[in-house]
């Protein structure tokens, strides 16, 4: 009866995260994200290399989630005795900034392919009568959003809740 049960709990699991994957590339597809990269940087024959990327990032992420204790290579190396911990906060801290500039560039480029797509800047634009200067308010909206994440990480708010 217990096998069953496991089997049952896994089954519903598996499905429940492909309806998930199908929804969040749907989303992917409908914003038309990655031929837009592709577009934009001039690569056009890269798409499936893209594609295949957007999906290990997506498989990657469910396995770190779903299994995170596992995930945690900071603590196995530091218990093995291979990095003291000077050496691992240093390497820690060098592949959090790699890996938050591009998940940075990647949602940053997402969000404007929503607005984009929805037609949202010229809209919100045209209804404020604003004529001049949209490349500059985008940018400082930008700016802004870069100081405060930088904040927000170099005073360890994300540690404490903001507090």
């Amino acid at each position: 009866m217990n096998i069953l049960k496991e089997i049952v709990l896994g089954m519903i699991s598996m499905s429940a995260g492909l309806l998930a994957a199908g929804g969040v590339f749907t989303v992917f597809i409908t914003v038309g994200l990655v031929p837009r990269f592709a577009g934009k940087t001039h690569t056009g024959k890269k798409v499936v290399l893209y594609e295949d990327f957007v999906i290990a990032g997506t498989i990657i992420g469910c396995i770190v989630s779903v299994f995170e204790k596992e995930c945690q290579f900071g603590s196995m190396l530091l218990k093995s005795g291979i990095v003291s911990e000077e050496v691992w906060t240093v390497i820690g801290n060098i592949l959090l900034l790699i890996f938050g500039v591009f998940t940075g560039m990647f949602i940053g480029c997402f969000a404007l392919a929503i607005a984009e797509m929805l037609d949202t800047i010229p809209i919100f634009a045209r209804r404020i009568g604003f004529r001049h200067g949209l490349g500059i308010a985008i940018l400082c909206v930008a700016l802004g959003k870069l100081a405060g994440s930088l904040i927000y990480f170099i005073q360890g708010m994300y540690r404490y809740g903001g507090r």
